[in-house]
């Protein structure tokens, strides 16, 4: 017996949208795209007519033609608008920060944990095959401690030199990533300290139940040739080590597109749902706060 697609509504029509969100979900098999909703009307009839889609009048009108709801927004816009999709009964794909702010945070996860909708966060790289590799050689290593870094100079100018991440840095665009990957190789993150300047250069400082301290650098201020992702955890076998270099993007939507599609026939949790976004919401929490940390 063939599953029927999951029809996924799409909200916003920015670069990521029409980069990342809206040809992955029109690609298919899995789900299709149902509609495109945005403030602004005309980007948003420009993304719809490019995939062949009816652009929604109103979020109202996105919701009342779909099962599910993909976000391409800023956190804030995200956090108030998953509510009412999760209040009516539409599983949610998120983007990480899943808020901007600890309260929306958990307002948006106590109203999906309510409504029982499926949620599931895009961590990138957690979908990528070399990512799942690098995870499950973790599981069996010995790791005393880490060190991680996010580097890139997308901040100095471009497509997404605007708005929000501008406004709170590195921590929160390039953050959740490697404090997903610590928390998951190392331990539970336990306690976070952060120092230097979130517009320019962000260092933190885990502590991980059962001991581990690692030790993670943010910057989407520096001008080097390509993004820098890495993750190094030592203990007394030696190193073990994950770098992104040469690593194909595009490789992860078909991933989340599938296990989305899975967690939302199957009715059942996706192992990076909402709930674990609000656990690395949490620790941004902690870090913005140390006084250590300037503007």
């Amino acid at each position: 017996m063939t599953t029927a697609p999951v029809r996924v509504g799409l909200v916003g029509a920015g670069t990521w949208a029409a980069r990342m969100h809206a040809p992955m979900l029109a690609a298919g098999p899995e789900t299709v795209l149902s509609g495109v909703w945005s403030r602004r009307g005309d980007a948003a009839g420009a993304l719809a007519a490019a995939h062949g889609v009816p652009a929604a009048p109103t979020f109202a009108d996105l919701l009342r033609e779909c099962e599910a709801v993909a976000f391409a927004v800023p956190p804030d816009i995200q956090a108030a608008l998953a509510v009412q999709a999760a209040r009516a009964g539409r599983a949610v794909l998120l983007e990480k920060p899943i808020a901007l702010d600890l309260d929306a945070a958990r307002r948006l996860a106590d109203v999906v944990g309510e409504s029982g909708v499926v949620s599931q966060v895009v961590f990138t790289k957690r979908y990528h095959a070399r990512t799942r590799a690098f995870l499950a050689a973790a599981g069996g290593f010995d790791a005393d401690g880490g060190r991680a870094c996010y580097l890139h100079g997308g901040f100095l100018g471009g497509e997404f030199a605007t708005g929000w991440r501008l406004t709170h840095g590195g921590l929160f665009d390039l953050g959740p990533h490697l404090l997903d990957l610590l928390d998951a190789t190392l331990g539970p993150i336990v306690d976070v300290r952060a120092a230097g300047r979130r517009s320019r250069w962000t260092e933190l400082t885990c502590t991980h139940r059962g001991g581990a301290v690692s030790q993670a650098s943010l910057s989407g201020s520096v001008a080097l040739p390509r993004v820098t992702t890495t993750v190094e955890l030592f203990g007394p076998a030696g190193r073990l080590a994950y770098d992104t270099a040469g690593m194909d993007h595009d490789e992860c939507w078909p991933v989340v597109r599938a296990e989305f599609a899975a967690a939302v026939r199957a009715g059942r949790p996706h192992p990076l749902d909402v709930h674990r976004g609000l656990m690395i919401q949490e620790l941004l929490a902690r870090a913005a706060a140390d006084p250590a940390l300037r503007d």
